[in-house]
């Protein structure tokens, strides 16, 4: 390589340094080395991310059955507070139910 202003050769190593100053060079540099190892990192990483993933999606199916269970409770709380409600007895004043007699 020659610096044609001034017709002297340019060393490799100075011409890496000036290319590797410009961000636009990094960029494209880490995004070719990317390409190329993504075929060799693919096979180690997908075990992990696929057990990382089962668990995900184990733990989301988890959480979505104890909401699930929670929304039913709180209906059933809303529910027997409508019906005391309608009935014109406050909570707390309402009698306890007594147990039935299986004699």
């Amino acid at each position: 390589m020659f610096d044609h202003a001034r017709h002297t050769p340019i060393s490799l190593q100075s011409r890496v340094a000036e290319l590797m100053a410009n961000p636009n060079t990094k960029t494209l540099v880490i995004g070719a080395a990317m390409i190329a190892v993504t075929p060799i990192l693919v096979p180690l990483v997908k075990p992990v991310l696929k057990a990382t993933l089962k668990t995900s999606v184990t733990a989301f199916e988890k959480a979505k059955m104890v909401i699930a269970e929670t929304g039913e409770a709180i209906a059933d709380v809303v529910a027997e507070a409508r019906a005391e409600a309608h009935a014109g007895t406050p909570a707390i004043l309402a009698p306890a139910s007594e147990p039935a007699n299986t004699d």
